[in-house]
């Protein structure tokens, strides 16, 4: 047995476990991976890795996405994830080593002497018995199948890790998105109300025309479909406004409450155009390095899996001592020890084995697909996003010279209609058409906004690791509240307009 055991210990100090672990070792797949964006911008910039929601300039927007960084009940829970899988880990791994037991047990038992044999007198009745034990024991693993799992369990708590900078990633991108969409919203009320109160001034003085005989009750009619219109539009936008504030709230991690403002969207700085090629996605998406780990995870499986068509080897051995009496059980006489070797190994399973390699196998192939699935998406992602910020700005820009020419158009038909040369019908139809205009324009503003996140979301970035060291709290750190707000707000107003954002608001006012 000795032997046995030397042997074993040589072939383990010699390197044999690392030669000998079953199944295949990782190598990363071939990508097919495009030479550019099909929709790459020419002004793009090296952005990626910073902090690009400080180019909107706006410090309100900024403080919210600290908060939502520190509070967010998501992040904190791929946080507990991560803990979880770092366990699972730690677990696995123990087999590799020794396991150090002990146990200590003492009983007092007396026997029945009814109608029984005497009892020799050298047999004490009742009897006691003490014993302490330490025990060991070390599975072998020559065939790699605890490090292969402990390579799977070690990729699945990275994949953890990479998880919750996805998390991260797709939180800063939700704060900024509903934030630009609020201010939007925000945008198009204001439309609404400055509309309506030039409606009802309208409507005013139609009726008071009407009650004098100046103008025909049709007049006062259209004035009030006029009027009704913009007073229909103010509802739903206070409640999406609502809606927003409850949803960011959520993503600060607090209940629903009313979320300060800072910037118009019309004030708000475009950030710049991220640069990168599509090979630099595989760095960059937290989402793909997660399905890369998975695959590692799922490949180790197939080793292990493997690795129970061959035996397993382990060593026990046990030290300590046993007695009937307390004061002699650390005498000499009452020690004891065993040492023992075990090896074990599959004959005929009727393919529980073979089983559990086809299935390690099968997810093995399933992880391959999505992490090939994983990176298509991205390439994705961000064409989309390219197409859809350029495309957007077309818009923004067609969508203002819409409004400029129907402000022009509902001007001279005021003009042609105080003259008498023209029914109020006309007014009312450019009135019409202005008003919807307007709230498209404002739309379209925030969308625009909206556009930069989406890209720079869907481009990654080392700006996920700056992110993810704002996740934890700060004591005293502020809350976008109370006096913070107010000066938040108060920088904001002294902050410089470009005259041609001015122009742009001026148009849809």
């Amino acid at each position: 047995m000795r032997r046995f055991i030397c042997l074993a210990l040589i072939m383990l100090l010699a390197g044999c476990p690392v030669g000998c672990m079953t199944g295949p070792d990782y190598q990363r797949p071939a990508v097919n991976t495009p030479q550019s964006f099909r929709f790459a911008a020419k002004e793009a910039q090296d952005t990626a890795n910073t902090t690009w929601w400080r180019q909107f300039q706006d410090p309100v927007l900024d403080r919210l996405i600290t908060e939502a960084l520190a509070n967010n009940k998501n992040v904190q829970i791929a946080a507990a994830n991560i803990e979880q899988a770092a366990g699972v880990l730690m677990q696995t791994r123990s087999p590799l080593f020794p396991q150090v037991n002990y146990s200590a047990n003492a009983a007092r038992e007396r026997g029945s002497e009814l109608n029984a044999v005497p009892m020799s007198p050298s047999i004490p009745n009742p009897q006691t018995s003490l014993q302490i034990l330490a025990g060991a024991n070390w599975e072998i693993d020559l065939w790699g199948r605890i490090r292969r799992l402990t390579e799977a369990a070690r990729a699945n708590l990275l994949a953890s890790e990479e998880a919750r900078r996805g998390v991260i990633l797709s939180l800063v991108a939700s704060v900024a998105y509903s934030y630009m969409q609020l201010r939007g919203l925000d945008e198009q009320l204001q439309v609404a109300k400055d509309s309506l109160a030039i409606y009802n001034e309208s409507l005013r003085i139609f009726q008071l025309q009407f009650k004098h005989g100046q103008v025909p009750q049709l007049n006062v009619a259209q004035a009030q479909s006029q009027y009704e219109t913009a007073a229909a539009a103010i509802p739903p936008l206070e409640s999406q406004i609502a809606q927003t504030e409850n949803a960011i709230s959520i993503l600060l991690g607090r209940n629903p409450a009313p979320i300060p403002r800072g910037k118009t969207i019309f004030a708000m700085t475009l950030p710049d155009i991220p640069a990168g090629l599509p090979s630099e996605l595989l760095a960059r998406r937290p989402d793909i390095r997660q399905s890369e780990q998975t695959l590692i995870a799922a490949n180790a499986q197939i080793g292990a899996a493997k690795a129970q068509y061959f035996p397993s080897i382990s060593l026990t051995a046990g030290v300590g001592a046993a007695s009937a009496d307390l004061s002699n059980l650390f005498q000499g006489p009452a020690r004891v020890w065993s040492y023992a070797g075990s090896l074990t190994g599959p004959i005929f399973t009727a393919g529980a084995i073979a089983g559990q390699v086809q299935q390690a196998e099968a997810g093995h192939q399933a992880a391959l697909l999505s992490y090939q699935a994983a990176i298509q998406n991205a390439f994705a992602d961000v064409d989309n996003a390219l197409i859809a910020r350029q495309k957007t700005v077309e818009q923004l820009a067609a969508q203002a010279r819409l409004v400029a020419a129907l402000k022009e158009y509902s001007y001279f038909a005021r003009l042609q209609y105080d003259a008498g040369y023209a029914a109020y019908i006309n007014v009312l139809n450019a009135e019409q058409q202005l008003f919807p205009a307007k709230l498209n324009y404002t739309q379209t503003q925030a969308s625009v906004l909206a556009s930069f996140v989406k890209l720079y979301q869907a481009m990654g970035g080392g700006w996920v690791l700056e992110a993810e060291k704002m996740t934890e709290k700060p004591a005293g750190a502020a809350t976008v509240s109370g006096e913070k707000v107010a000066s938040a707000e108060k920088s904001t107003d002294k902050a410089p307009v470009a005259k041609t954002e001015e122009k742009e608001k001026a148009a849809v006012r």
